[in-house]
């Protein structure tokens, strides 16, 4: 019988990290993964699917997560304040401590295949939401419209975050990048309104 240990997830995911830091991605194995906590590689299997699922998984939480902030939103609220919630709720996905993340992007940006990979799964949170958005009545374009803008403010600020640096909270940082998107939108229609072209 496997004797199942608190905390097996999270200590393979550590492990890995400083692996993939010290040793280069593709120069570190599962088996060493598990060895460098005292686990089978057959354990490491029975957390994630592979090497790279240490890096890219969670998506599925992350998900959840904006699902969770559509569905808080008031019933009569607008497409915008919509992602608005969502993207409330999302900011209470990531703790204060940043390093993580950025050994992470930094792990991902060195290498060619994850960076092709990551874009991937950073899509179901659009495609989610969007369908979330069109069950509540909002139509087609302005459902995926919505969505799309609530990922990429969500993609922005967490750029910003954990850069070198940087200090402000994460969910100061989304209400930056989302104020700026709504100014940015209104800037073009007070242009509009006044005659103005270009």
């Amino acid at each position: 019988m496997v004797r199942w240990e608190p905390g097996t997830r999270e200590r393979l995911q550590a492990a890995a990290m400083d692996l993939y830091i010290s040793r280069g991605f593709d120069r570190t194995t599962t088996a060493d993964i598990a060895q460098a906590v005292g686990l089978t590689e057959r354990t490491f299997f029975r957390h994630f699917t592979d090497k790279r699922e240490v890096l890219l998984g969670g998506q599925e939480l992350l998900e959840r997560a904006f699902l969770d902030g559509v569905a808080a939103a008031a019933p009569d609220a607008s497409p915008l304040e919509i992602v608005e919630s969502a993207l409330s709720a999302v900011a209470t996905f990531f703790p204060a401590e940043r390093r993580d993340h950025s050994g992470r992007r930094r792990i991902i940006s060195g290498n060619p295949a994850l960076r092709e990979r990551e874009p991937l799964k950073s899509a179901r949170p659009a495609t989610a939401v969007a369908a979330a958005l069109r069950s509540r009545g909002v139509p087609e374009v302005t459902a995926t419209l919505a969505a799309e803008s609530g990922v990429t403010v969500f993609g922005v600020a967490f750029a910003t975050w954990i850069a070198d640096g940087e200090e402000r909270s994460f969910p100061d940082l989304e209400r930056e990048v989302l104020g700026r998107l709504v100014a940015l939108a209104a800037t073009r229609r007070d242009r509009r309104s006044d005659g103005s072209t270009g």
